[in-house]
């Protein structure tokens, strides 16, 4: 490899090739990308700093329930309590230490989560076309672009086909730029050089193939962004208002912890200890690990749908999920399997049927020998050349299993295996018929065509929509030669169409024509050659995710740019609707309801199939509904998708066949394209809100019950049913492994029989603040009876007494967990009794419970006493008496419901 040209647009691309050492046909072997990967090091901008764990441990000392209590440690040792400002000290580390540990395997998620959709960028290599990461892009190697691609690394244009690119992340200028072959002034600035392509910036338009010249650092974004960049953190909506939610509970808590303190010393109880019990009752009280919980909790919902199909790339858009009420989605590889083949061809000389399997199945061996017969039928033979020639799919012979193995959209690779079995080969026809220029595929015109070179003119092999294709037709192709095309053929033809449409085809026209020169029109004065049907079959598990999400209260509406009737057939099949006779609104007629009159705008709202619809009209779909007030997640996978993808609450892009800006502009994607990975997504996200919600109402009414208790006994003089050390180690214990727990449920089996929730209702409604309130009462109630039966009828000294207390009070809220479960769920089965976390965070906390008991030393720290048999009587009966209380409840107000 020799040295590159200083300024490579200055030089003809030629140079620059036989400079790196690499042929445009075959690009570099995987010997030489070795040995450049070694020499350049990988394709990255220099690596984002990740949040160090000596920062996330820094966090946790300097947070308030450290300041407490630090505050409450010097207390002790000021007062002479040496052995509890030990205790407490050690407390400050257990607390540090589990803090730590959660927000550091939080943080590690959220960043391997980052690293999940690595850009993927199509070169040559070997002689064939294959996808890589972009990561191991080298100097030399062939790039392919097309529209919506984002460019990996900086390129120099060798073929350029109405290629255009968005570089306002470079130049500012939002203007897509025009790009070409020839070179340039060696001082044309960065936004002149139409030659090249850069970094970071996206193809807007058409199709080329470049040859990389910069990778990582040495591109001109990298020597932009040359400085460490930080990451920052991602506060989602559900964060702020855990934290804000922390906040104000923060002053209620300080209130009333000085108001115990003070109504303790009022009535005589020792200064030291009602000042020390007023900061652990702070500490206690004080939510601070909600935002972590919450966290670790959207962590763990994350990857369970990253195994399912769905890379979230915001974790604010998991709230948002589970709010979804209307599902905009396309038809091809979402409800289909997008596993095309070419069944049908409809020519002026007959129709031929074909069966068999697309380019992802195994090839047919028998059935279609047919096809291969009339390969020499000159029209037969016309629209297999053509479906070969306007083309940019490659096959690459077949894997292990006898599967076809392809690169290029699907319904391109089902053309080529359809010119394959009949014998034409588009390497033979290129090597006869090169191609010199490309049309790419445009949104509006619906058509691609491509030119190839002739002996003493150029074939135009053009393929597109029936009715787009059509209307640039003059002439019929026929067997004998061709004949003009009347107003009555055209008609004939599209009859034809909407013919195989309906029976669930996915229809192509094909066309072709001569021409002297490469500037002209493709699409004017062509030959019509015929049609092609390729069968996509329905996915067969949409219909179970269809009907989830009718229970579920979730609308979905098809948008396809495909034809009416076909987008009908798909959506009967599939039970999107159930009339045949359903109302299909077509883009043509969106067209007219500019404005959207009050009428439209209702038959936009009631209508479930939108047919040739434009990426703007999926823009202006979406704002209708979300004027209506619904939460709407789109799905889309073209570069004109991508406005309609930020509008939407929830954009979802294709990962399979979807464009890079797609992707980019989306908050989800889907690895597999399938309707049902976005059904188990919404289910997921109401899930994790659900999980959200359940243990912020388990750690306010627990913490509340410690204030309760502790407060209610200093009004009344009564022995304290809890101390201080006591307090913070049930803080420690039974507020964060229980909690830990239920952020990692699996949810309720009924979640998705339930509507949408509002997306403005807050974690805590009315409802839920008066059941803190009712769990926080019943507790308090145990725990005091508890120390009332130990005194009064059990005759115990005070501090086996308080044992007894402390001891009902720690298993009370340790059975708590049990009233978290689904509303409508059985008692003893239930989304709680099935979570194996739960029962795990039981078994160690009761473990340790035990130890506050029998193990001397830390017996002795806590001031706990061994309550003997009929201590523990009491301990356990007082203890499960507000699970049992509130499950009777809970089922007498199911059944009142029931029989209403």
């Amino acid at each position: 490899m020799k040295e590159l040209p200083e300024k490579t647009w200055a030089h003809p691309w030629e140079e620059t090739t036989k400079a790196l050492d690499v042929s445009l046909e075959d690009g570099l072997n995987s010997a030489e990308v070795k040995k450049r990967i070694k020499l350049y090091g990988p394709n990255r901008l220099r690596e984002v700093e990740a949040q160090s764990a000596w920062s996330i441990l820094f966090n946790q000392i300097k947070n308030l329930i450290v300041v407490f209590l630090l505050a409450a440690s010097g207390l002790s040792f000021a007062f002479g309590e040496v052995v509890e400002g030990v205790a407490i000290a050690a407390v400050i580390v257990i607390n540090t230490v589990i803090g730590f540990v959660t927000e550091l395997k939080g943080a590690r998620s959220i960043e391997a989560l980052r690293k999940l959709g690595d850009v993927l960028s199509r070169v040559r290599r070997n002689g064939a076309a294959q996808e890589i990461p972009a990561s191991g892009l080298v100097p030399g190697d062939i790039v392919v672009v097309e529209g919506g691609d984002i460019v990996t690394a900086d390129l120099r244009i060798v073929n350029a086909s109405r290629l255009q690119a968005d570089e306002s992340v470079l130049t500012g200028e939002s203007v897509p730029v025009g790009k070409g072959v020839d070179p340039v002034a060696k001082d044309t600035p960065l936004a002149e050089r139409t030659n090249m392509l850069f970094k970071g910036t996206v193809v807007t338009r058409g199709s080329g193939e470049a040859v990389v010249v910069g990778t990582g650092m040495d591109t001109e974004l990298g020597q932009i962004s040359s400085l460490v960049e930080k990451t920052e953190d991602e506060i989602t909506p559900l964060e702020k208002r855990l934290n804000q939610l922390g906040h104000r509970l923060i002053w209620l808590c300080l209130i009333i912890a000085a108001f115990v303190a003070v109504v303790g010393i009022a009535v005589g109880k020792e200064t030291f200890l009602m000042i020390e019990t007023a900061i652990a009752l702070a500490v206690a009280a004080i939510p601070e690990g909600l935002p972590i919980v919450a966290t670790i909790a959207l962590a763990r919902g994350v990857w369970r749908m990253a195994r399912r199909h769905a890379l979230i790339k915001r974790l604010s858009a998991v709230e948002t999920l589970g709010a979804t009420s209307v599902i905009f989605t396309d038809k091809t590889g979402t409800l289909t399997e997008n596993r095309l083949t070419v069944t049908h061809l409809s020519l002026a000389s007959g129709d031929m049927e074909m069966g068999g399997a697309s380019g992802g199945g195994k090839e047919p061996s028998t059935q279609d020998s047919i096809w291969l017969h009339s390969s020499k039928e000159r029209m037969f033979r016309e629209a297999l050349e053509v479906s070969a020639l306007c083309n940019n799919a490659s096959l690459e012979g077949k894997g292990p299993d006898g599967a076809i193995k392809a690169t290029g959209d699907p319904l391109e690779v089902a053309l080529l295996v359809a010119a394959e079995k009949a014998g034409i080969y588009r390497k033979d026809l290129v090597e006869e018929m090169p191609e010199v220029q490309e049309e790419a595929f445009d949104s509006e015109t619906k058509m691609m065509a491509t030119f190839h070179k002739r002996v003493d003119n150029y074939r135009v092999a053009v393929k597109g929509a029936p009715e787009s294709v059509l209307a640039a037709c003059s002439n019929v192709l026929m067997d004998d030669g061709e004949q003009e095309m009347s107003e009555t053929d055209r008609n004939q033809w599209l009859e034809k169409n909407d013919e195989l449409a309906a029976n669930g085809l996915r229809v192509l026209a094909l066309a072709t024509k001569g021409v002297d020169r490469l500037n002209g029109n493709p699409y004017e004065n062509l030959g019509f050659i015929g049609l092609v049907g390729l069968l996509d079959p329905p996915r067969i598990e949409v219909k179970g995710a269809l009907d989830l999400c009718h229970k579920a209260g979730i609308r979905v509406i098809m948008a396809t740019g495909d034809q009416a009737v076909t987008a009908r057939n798909i959506a009967l099949t599939v039970g999107l609707v159930d009339d045949h006779d359903a109302k299909v609104i077509q883009g043509k007629d969106l067209a007219r309801t500019e404005g959207f009159s009050e009428e439209a705008r209702r038959r936009l709202l009631k209508a479930s199939i939108f047919a040739r619809v434009t990426p703007k009209q999926k823009l202006d779909l979406v704002d209708v509904h979300q004027q209506d007030g619904s939460i709407v997640a789109m799905t889309g996978d073209g570069v004109n998708d991508a406005p309609a993808l930020k509008k939407a609450d929830i954009g979802i892009a294709m990962g399979q066949r979807g464009t890079q800006v797609a992707r980019e502009a989306s908050d989800m994607i889907l690895t597999d394209d399938a309707f049902p990975s976005i059904v188990h997504a919404v289910e997921q996200g109401r899930i994790i809100f659900g999980n959200i919600r359940k243990f912020v109402l388990y750690l306010l009414s627990c913490n509340i019950s410690e204030i309760m208790a502790v407060t209610m006994a200093s009004v009344v003089n009564a022995p304290l049913p809890i101390l201080p050390l006591q307090i913070l180690f049930l803080n420690v214990v039974t507020d964060v492994f229980p909690a830990l727990a239920l952020a990692a449920g699996e949810g309720a089996p009924g979640i998705m029989e339930q509507p949408p929730r509002d997306s403005k209702e807050p974690i805590m409604t009315r409802s839920h603040w008066l059941a803190v309130m009712g769990y926080g009462t019943l507790i308090t109630m145990s725990v005091l009876g508890a120390l009332a039966l130990a005194v009064f009828w059990l005759n115990m000294e005070q501090s086996r007494a308080v044992t007894v207390s402390f001891l009902t009070l720690a298993f009370a809220q340790l059975w708590h967990v049990f009233n978290m479960r689904d509303s409508q769920s059985g008692f003893l089965r239930n989304d709680i009794t099935r979570n194996r976390l739960v029962w795990g965070a039981l078994l160690l906390c009761t473990a340790l419970l035990l130890m506050t008991v029998y193990v001397p030393g830390l017996s002795h720290v806590l001031k706990v006493a061994n309550p003997g048999l009929a201590g523990w009587i009491v301990v356990l009966v007082m203890s499960l008496l507000p699970v049992v209380i509130s499950g009777i409840y809970q089922l007498l107000a199911a059944r009142r419901t029931t029989v209403s």
